[in-house]
């Protein structure tokens, strides 16, 4: 951490994002400092490299938006998200949430379907087996999202279904219980979309 300070210091006028790979397990205190002077933490798993690789371009684009080069437009994405025809469930029972992410991912000619509940999100996972990858609130009524992942992944036909979980706000242990209920990954609110475009294309890649 002192380390990582040190180049944060020297660097800080040139604004060069720093990415940090764990290939073990660290104490919540330390992965906190950790978060203080990164700009995204990548732990070892299967998808490790597309990962990594996802945060670097996602850094270009970045880069492209505040640059704007000539020759390049500054919607044309640097990266092809290539999320056309996939089929993405959005569980949450605040509709503007459901609204906001619906939007995004049409943008990107995503098939969405919606469940307010983690109740009806099996509902509707029951009724589009299809479905290539779930973004499941955790606070809900009801239902709430870790009961309803650990049902999911009772499904044999579902073990293996990315699901991305949504959390309100990043407590200790969060990771953790998501992991542990069935989450692939998962994300905080307010949800950066990049890194959520970042996430769903990793888990859509593996």
């Amino acid at each position: 951490v002192e380390a990582l300070m040190t180049i944060k210091t020297a660097i800080h006028s040139k604004e060069i994002p720093v990415i940090i790979y764990l290939n073990t397990d660290i104490s919540s205190a330390d992965e906190l400092q950790l978060k203080k002077v990164s700009d995204a933490i990548v732990r070892d798993s299967p998808a490790v490299n597309n990962r990594l690789i996802d945060e670097l371009e996602l850094f270009l684009y970045k880069v492209q938006q505040d640059v704007k080069q000539p020759g390049i437009s500054s919607d044309t994405p640097l990266v092809d998200v290539n999320l056309k025809g996939k089929k993405i469930l959005v569980v949450d029972d605040d509709m503007r949430n459901v609204f906001a992410l619906s939007t995004v991912l049409e943008n990107e000619e995503v098939n969405v379907i919606t469940a307010a509940d983690g109740k009806e999100s099996l509902e509707m996972l029951a009724y589009n087996p299809d479905v290539d990858l779930v973004l499941m609130d955790i606070m809900m009524p009801e239902m709430d999202g870790y009961e309803a992942m650990k049902l999911i992944r009772q499904d044999l036909q579902f073990k293996h279904l990315p699901v991305i979980a949504l959390t309100a706000k990043a407590m200790t242990g969060d990771r953790e219980k998501c992991i542990a209920a069935g989450a692939s990954d998962y994300i905080t609110k307010p949800v950066d979309i990049h890194k959520l475009l970042s996430l769903i294309r990793v888990w859509l890649a593996t």
